[in-house]
């Protein structure tokens, strides 16, 4: 109910269901925006407002329609004290009150404006020397020329002195003391914490406004969506059916390879997707958090909450597709397996490039960020170059490629226990596929269950980058 006061307040019901968009771009005009700024910041219901400049940047009808805004704001009871800037006559008189002070800071009139800004004409032209104002001229411009540096050197006078001295200046000492003197038993405001709501309230909120975030955001979901589809289709046909070929040493190749490609290919796009809707969720985040809403760690929850779910719609989508055409095994521990290992891998490569936006100020120093590391987890992701190939010296790198670790899961899970004997071109030993990947690729079955705990260690450390990131990182120019 008080949401919907709001909103015939500030006159936003034509477009309550309009999406926000980007300044520019789409959605809501700047006049809209300022108004639901304003709107934003009334749901809280705060007796005094301080705004800045609301009608910079605005034509005449949109300024107006903003400042009847604030005069509504007004006449519910609430204080509203902003700055303005050239105001018409019109929205000048909106006015009940001008504190007016002089280059340097030092005040020259507080005090009503009265019908037709009467009462600051009469201060004013009291003053000797000051010019009375002509006939229909505004008086918010009459103000700032009478009171220019030039006419106070001209006149020799001093508008700072002359408001100290006057009985306007005593009048309001007095209202000051009196409106600072509390009443008699009033205790101190008190709030025992920051938020308003408890944790897992403000987790909730967060969760919820998140969903409608990315549900209306078509574009992203959808694309992302339709390529994972395209994408399982294309390496399904290229790999067709070389799940269970496993007797020759190229056909395995094939198989690592199509494991390989099936990991990255996606898994990069997920990245680098992510990158300027995490960019563009900050922005509103900086503003929401400013205002005292919610803390950043249940943002941050609530943002990855939402991204896990698509991504397991994605997964879902994406293994049945690759699993079935690829033809591995259909066998219950082999599948899960592989959609553990999918799905872990999607999640901590969208939580990479969340990350990187946390840690940098805009997505495409980010891009630029994610591009690098992603080159170096591609080299040392054990395909390119075999574990057991790499220097010494470089090996460590190996390990702290999260691809390497999702490579070494898919290929084991899926292979990694057969028995067949493998046919190696100019060998006069007969190798098992376990015996060879292991000896040749460093993929040792047995390892199989440290690998799927380390991918969950993987998401909890990109995530928990991300949030702290989120938390302790302000970005903001202005």
């Amino acid at each position: 109910m008080f949401v919907e006061e709001v909103m015939e307040l500030v006159e936003l019901k034509p477009l309550r269901d309009a999406l926000v968009g980007l300044p520019g771009k789409d959605g809501l005009s700047t006049e809209q925006r300022k108004r639901l700024t304003i709107a934003v910041e009334l749901v809280s219901n705060p007796s005094i407002i301080f705004m800045d400049e609301p009608t910079s940047g605005l034509d005449a009808r949109a300024a107006a329609i903003v400042m009847r805004t604030v005069r509504n704001t007004v006449d519910t009871g609430r204080t509203v004290v902003c700055t303005i800037h050239q105001p018409s006559i019109d929205i000048f008189e909106a006015f009940d009150e001008l504190l007016l002070m002089k280059r340097g800071g030092q005040v020259i009139y507080v005090g009503p404006l009265g019908h037709h800004s009467q009462h600051l004409i009469e201060y004013f032209e009291t003053i000797p020397g000051v010019p009375k104002i002509k006939n229909g001229y505004n008086p918010a411009t009459w103000m700032l020329e009478v009171t220019a540096p030039s006419v106070e050197s001209h006149l020799d006078i001093d508008f700072a002195e002359i408001y100290a001295n006057s009985s306007l200046y005593q009048r309001n000492q007095e209202l000051i003391k009196e409106l600072s003197t509390p009443a008699p038993g009033s205790e101190d405001l008190y709030f025992p914490t920051k938020y308003s709501q408890s944790f897992i309230t403000q987790c909730y909120a967060c969760f919820w406004k998140q969903h409608w975030s990315y549900w209306r955001n078509p574009k992203y979901n959808a694309v992302r969506l339709v390529m994972t589809v395209v994408i399982g289709i294309l390496f399904g046909l290229i790999f067709w059916d070389k799940g269970q070929m496993t007797t020759k040493q190229q056909d395995l190749y094939n198989l690592l390879g199509a494991m390989y490609s099936a990991v990255l290919f996606l898994g990069a796009t997920n990245a680098s997707s992510v990158q300027p809707i995490v960019s563009i969720e900050r922005t509103v985040f900086y503003r929401e958090r400013a205002a005292g809403m919610y803390s950043a760690l249940p943002y941050a929850f609530a943002q990855v909450a939402v991204e896990t779910i698509y991504v397991t719609i994605q997964t879902i989508m994406y293994t049945l597709i690759l699993y079935s055409m690829i033809g591995f095994e259909w066998k219950v521990g082999k599948f899960f397996l592989f959609f553990y290992f999918m799905l872990m891998c999607f999640v901590y490569f969208t939580l990479y490039g969340m990350m990187i936006v946390a840690l940098t100020p805009n997505h495409q120093i980010a891009a630029i960020l994610m591009s690098f590391f992603l080159s170096f987890w591609n080299l040392f992701s054990g395909f390119l170059l075999p574990r057991v190939q790499i220097p010494v010296w470089w090996r460590w790198y190996y390990w702290l490629s999260p691809v390497a670790w999702t490579l070494y899961g898919l290929v084991t899970s899926q292979v990694g226990d057969k028995d067949d004997v493998l046919e190696i071109p100019g060998a006069n030993m007969n190798m098992t596929v376990r015996e060879f990947l292991k000896d040749g690729w460093g993929f040792d079955y047995d390892f199989l269950p440290v690998v799927a705990l380390v991918h969950i260690g993987w998401v909890l450390l990109f995530f928990f980058v991300f949030a702290y990131g989120i938390r302790f990182f302000n970005y903001q120019t202005r």
